[in-house]
């Protein structure tokens, strides 16, 4: 069985809107090894329409290095309820919204690597509630940002076990959980 990761990158108070802004500098060489290390094993991202669309608009031009060579190559699926323009990074595949949890169910029992989502949000809690989620990993960054969206919602809602935490040099933590169970 695969297993399904959700990593996402957040502030020290817990927000995670527009990481391009404050994550990158605590992105070093020491933390690239780590996300190749993650990713490698993975052979899919399952990616919400918002953050497919602002992903397709950078990746396809990032080449020449293992990392962006892999997450290029692998299958990209992407939960959308309206039209997605999935020939913008290809391989892509539209997962409807009202299917996300009987696919991901067939996704999960098929052979092949992790599946890895990028961010947080409504597909993890769905996917965490129907206890399709195996892992976070939240990569958080010594920054106070004050506001802005939230790691988590109230459908989030219920009780993790810590499996896992890398600290790197630059002050950001990666801390690994196993969702253990509903509140």
């Amino acid at each position: 069985m695969r297993k399904i990761i959700a990593f996402t990158h957040a502030t020290l108070d817990g927000y995670i809107d527009a990481p391009h802004e404050w994550s990158f500098p605590y992105a070093n060489e020491e933390f690239q090894a780590y996300g190749l290390e993650m990713t490698l094993p993975a052979e899919a991202l399952l990616l919400g329409r918002v953050t497919y669309e602002g992903m397709a608009q950078a990746w396809p031009n990032r080449s020449g290095n293992p990392f962006a060579d892999h997450v290029n190559s692998i299958t990209k699926y992407v939960v959308a309820s309206q039209p997605v323009d999935t020939t913008a990074w290809e391989p892509s595949v539209v997962i409807a919204g009202a299917d996300l949890l009987d696919e991901v169910g067939r996704l999960k029992q098929a052979d092949g690597g992790d599946i890895l989502i990028w961010g947080t949000g409504q597909l993890t809690d769905a996917l965490a509630g129907a206890g399709l989620l195996d892992e976070y990993r939240i990569c958080t960054s010594p920054v106070i940002k004050g506001g802005g969206e939230p790691l988590f919602r109230p459908a989030s809602a219920g009780t993790v076990e810590l499996v896992d935490t890398k600290i790197f040099a630059t002050g950001a933590v990666v801390h690994a959980y196993h969702p253990a169970s509903a509140p």
